[in-house]
């Protein structure tokens, strides 16, 4: 079978997208508003764009209800920074909690129960239980659509990357120590790190080679 998305009310557009581009992982973004009060909300359409210079983007949608964008763009278009934090384990139910469309004068920390740590170059806070935390600056805004269902791509260059030392080793991230969550569809999370398998990727063969 085949679906043309334009023939699709766009919570079953929605319902098609998260259900198979999975696992996702997950853009704990935190942001600041012209008053200083705090923001913090989850975002699972999240990825990495290069890595010199250090690029990410994250995507958040319009809101269901009104079309209307939700507090963490609000806050990036007025002052062009915010922190990506990593989200692991043991602050799934917080992070979750945190996606309730609370009222733009809430401060998500404080509801949750996170714990705030000033960022280095940035004004946004960082999220202390997060092992990995990604003070990020405006790069581009891209819209798409001002109704349900349409959203926004942000992207931002990494100034700065703070890490908890458990989760460095040699170079690289351990997985075990991050214990990073991703989301699936509907209401369901899986373990990121809980059932990896390694494969090397094989290389040109020279025989081949013009």
């Amino acid at each position: 079978m085949h679906v043309e998305p334009h023939s699709l009310q766009w919570q079953d557009a929605y319902k098609l997208m998260i259900g198979s581009i999975v696992p996702r992982p997950i853009a704990f973004v935190s942001t600041i508003d012209e008053h200083g009060i705090a923001n913090l909300a989850p975002f699972s359409f999240f990825t990495a764009i290069c890595a010199d210079p250090m690029m990410v983007c994250f995507a958040p949608m319009r809101r269901g209800t009104d079309g209307a964008i939700k507090d963490t763009l609000a806050n990036i278009q007025h002052n062009q920074e915010f922190v990506i934090n990593i989200v692991s384990e043991p602050i799934t139910a917080q992070m979750n909690d945190t996606a309730i469309e609370f009222n733009p004068e809430v401060d998500e920390f404080e509801v949750v129960g996170l714990s705030k740590v000033s960022s280095t170059i940035v004004k946004p806070p960082r999220v202390a239980e997060c092992a990995i935390q990604l003070e990020c600056v405006l790069e581009q805004i891209l819209d798409y659509g001002s109704h349900p269902g349409s959203g926004s791509l942000v992207i931002g260059r990494v100034v700065l990357i703070h890490m908890n030392e458990e989760v460095y080793k040699d170079g690289k991230i351990d997985m075990s120590k991050l214990a990073p969550i991703g989301r699936m569809a509907g209401n369901v999370f899986t373990r990121a790190a809980a059932d990896t398998f390694t494969l090397e990727r094989k290389k040109f063969p020279d025989e081949l080679r013009r």
